[in-house]
């Protein structure tokens, strides 16, 4: 296809590895772990050229996970932590791993012409059919944080036999009203960009500690991000719409998701109250609700171990049975990964690595299988 590129390239070392946790020292976000070998594609679309990076290849009706990052980030700066948890790794391993970045957005792009028109967040949601359809895959598992998560639910409306299951991070379904637009611009006048931006990806205690994390992503999207192209990126979120989804029999034609899916915040995020209200658009028999605790605005950076252990859970719900490595077990080595496609359940699955918070009504019963997996009714809110 015209536009195609393809380029390999070895990682050695996450972003922030979990074991050093935020004392971590600012990395080049070039580098990463050792895993395979990535191949870059620049892919067309009907919305213009999209950026992919892939490991892997199509296996039978296996679905791709398929990552979008969030605003002021690309696709190494909101998922490498993530991805390179050894975990992460042997799940993984067993999938074809899609990374997408937004236009303009992944680590050396070229800047934007004057006059550019940005894609709107549903054009953006509508190039991934090309990408899809590119690979050959047969479906999608996504996974998406922020303005990514929300572009991937508005694809999964408008094209829902493709989407498998989603793991939505920081999603606000609402678009902006008057006041928030209003706001926003005040903030692009009175702020540096990136900062506007740091207030969208960290809790204010966060902001005002200025952990060793806000300076790590504070000097990246300075440095990797072309600015040019992050402001168009900023400006289209911010022109979002509600995405239009309620759940069955709350209104008249009320649309949903079709596919199982969990939410993801962090305790006390500056996205929290837009999921707690996305939660209540979505189907309950399919829908689980994940509030971390002390992870701050990016779960998948601060707590990487219990992201990569509930996604397992997540991939076992639906069907997906993984036998994976548990670094935590001191009885001997356990089988090796793999992974068995089983009858398809809608079942979601979950083991808290913590407390249950008690606040809200949920149901949460261990269990002591060999598997680990506490079975839990479908919507619920744990802590961990």
């Amino acid at each position: 296809m015209a536009g195609m590129k393809d380029q390999q390239f070895t990682e050695e070392k996450p972003l922030l590895p979990e074991s050093r946790g935020q004392e971590t020292e600012m990395e080049n976000c070039d580098t990463f772990v050792a895993t395979g070998d990535w191949k870059e594609h620049d892919i067309e679309t009907p919305y213009g050229m999209l950026h992919v990076v892939i490991r892997g290849a199509p296996k039978g009706n296996k679905p791709a996970i398929l990552t979008y990052h969030d605003v002021g980030l690309n696709h190494k700066l909101c998922f490498n932590t993530f991805f390179h948890n050894e975990d992460m790794q042997e799940i993984t391993k067993h999938f074809v791993v899609c990374h997408v970045d937004a236009p303009g957005q992944h680590i050396g792009a070229p800047q934007m012409p004057q006059g550019y028109q940005y894609p709107t967040m549903d054009q953006l949601a509508g190039m991934l059919p090309s990408v899809v359809q590119h690979f050959g895959f047969k479906s999608i598992v996504g996974i998406g944080v922020g303005a990514g998560a929300y572009i991937l639910a508005k694809f999964a409306l408008i094209f829902p036999d493709l989407v498998e299951g989603l793991v939505l991070l920081n999603i606000d379904p609402n678009g902006k009203g008057w006041i928030d637009w209003a706001a926003t611009k005040l903030s692009g006048f009175t702020s540096a960009l990136p900062d506007t931006v740091l207030a969208h990806l960290f809790s204010q205690e966060e902001l005002m500690n200025n952990t060793e994390i806000v300076q790590t992503y504070r000097q990246q999207i300075n440095n990797t991000v072309n600015q040019f192209n992050l402001q168009l990126f900023w400006n289209m979120y911010n022109s979002r719409r509600d995405l239009e989804m309620n759940r069955s029999g709350s209104v008249l034609n009320a649309k949903t998701l079709r596919c199982p899916a969990m939410l993801v915040v962090g305790d006390n995020a500056p996205a929290e109250e837009g999921v707690v209200e996305c939660n209540s658009k979505l189907d309950p028999t399919n829908t689980t609700f994940l509030k971390m605790a002390d992870s701050g605005g990016m779960p998948q950076i601060t707590q990487p171990g219990k992201l990569t252990e509930a996604f397992k859970y997540f991939l076992q719900g639906m069907g997906y049975i993984a036998y994976v490595k548990d670094r935590r077990m001191s009885g001997g080595p356990v089988p090796s990964a793999s992974m068995t496609r089983l009858v398809r359940s809608r079942t979601a699955s979950l083991t808290s690595a913590g407390s249950v918070d008690g606040s809200r009504n949920r149901a949460c019963t261990n269990s002591d299988s060999s598997e680990g997996v506490g079975q839990v009714s479908h919507t619920m809110e744990v802590s961990c």
